[in-house]
C-alpha cells in the first residue's frame, strides 16, 4: 500500500512520522510533497526511506491513498490539478470541508474519507474521527488501521463531526484548562509548578486508562471508588458542583456548535 501526503506542515508531518514509526506500512511506501524544502528535509533526515518531493502530482500518481493535509482554503488549488479518481482513495484532514465540497474537486464517485485528528497526534495519542463516503468495508478497515498507528480512531457519520470535534479537538483545551487551574491550586498549597504539572498529567493518564482499558468502565463508577463517606474527595466533588462545574463543561461544549 502506497500513501501520499500532500502538505508537510504540523498535521501532515505528524501523520508522516506516525505512519513511518508504525507497523502497518513501511517508510518507503510513503511520499510527502510540500512547496518548501525545510520540512521535507527534516522528514528525510528522520526517515531516509520516505520519498519527498515538491510535486504534488509526483507524490500522488502511484499512491493508493492520498492524504490532503493543507489549509482548507488551499484544498481546491491542490486537488483540481491532480484529477483524482477511483480506485485511489482520497483522505481529507481539512476541517470544515464536507464531502459535497470535496466532490467538486475530484471524481465525486471515488472513495473519500474525512479525518479529523487532534493535536495529540504529534505524540501518537490522537483521538481521530473518521467519516466515509463511497468506501468499501475493506477500504474503511484499512484507513482506520492507518490512523490507529497514531492513537485511536473512531468511525462516525459526517453529520456528527461538529459535536464530536467539540469532545476531541476542543476537548484537549478543556482538559488542559483543568490542569492549568489545578496547577494554580497546587502552587498556592506549596507544590512546585513543574511537580504539580507532572502529578496532574500522570493522574490524567491513569484516569484515561481506567476508562479505555476496561470495557464496562464508566466515569461515575470510578468516581464512586474514591468518594468515601465523609472523605475529602466527596467534599471536593460537591464544591465543584456547587460552583457549576458540570454545567460549565456542558455549556462550553455546546458553545462550539
Amino acid at each position: 500500500m502506497k500513501v501520499a501526503i500532500i502538505g508537510a506542515g504540523n498535521m501532515g508531518g505528524a501523520i508522516a512520522r506516525g505512519l513511518a514509526n508504525g507497523h502497518y506500512i513501511q517508510a518507503q511506501e510513503i511520499s510527502v510533497s510540500n512547496p518548501s524544502a525545510g520540512k521535507l528535509n527534516a522528514l528525510k533526515a528522520e526517515f531516509p526511506a520516505i520519498h519527498v518531493t515538491h510535486s504534488n502530482k509526483e507524490a500522488a500518481e502511484d499512491a493508493d491513498i492520498i492524504i490532503i493535509a493543507v489549509k482548507p482554503w488551499k484544498v481546491e488549488e491542490v486537488l483540481k490539478p491532480l484529477r483524482l479518481r477511483g480506485p485511489q482513495i482520497l483522505v481529507s484532514v481539512a476541517a470544515g470541508l464536507t464531502f459535497e465540497d470535496l466532490a467538486h474537486f475530484v471524481d465525486p464517485e471515488m472513495p473519500m474519507f474525512r479525518v479529523i485528528p487532534n493535536t495529540a497526534i504529534s505524540e501518537g495519542a490522537s483521538m481521530t474521527l473518521i467519516a466515509a463516503r463511497n468506501a468499501s468495508e475493506e477500504q474503511t478497515t484499512s484507513l482506520t488501521a492507518l490512523f490507529n498507528e497514531m492513537g485511536r480512531s473512531m468511525l462516525i457519520e459526517e453529520k456528527q463531526f461538529a459535536a464530536a470535534t467539540s469532545l476531541t479537538s476542543c476537548g484537549i483545551a478543556y482538559v488542559l484548562k483543568y490542569v492549568q487551574a489545578a496547577m494554580q491550586a497546587g502552587v498556592e498549597l506549596g507544590i512546585k509548578p513543574h511537580d504539580a504539572q507532572t502529578m496532574l498529567a500522570q493522574t490524567l493518564e491513569g484516569a484515561a486508562k481506567l476508562l479505555l482499558n476496561n470495557e464496562n468502565a464508566h466515569p461515575a463508577t470510578e468516581i464512586e471508588k474514591v468518594t468515601t463517606p465523609g472523605g475529602i474527595t466527596i467534599k471536593g466533588i460537591n464544591s465543584l458542583e456547587h460552583d457549576g462545574f458540570t454545567s460549565a463543561v456542558i455549556h462550553a461544549i455546546k458553545a462550539t456548535l
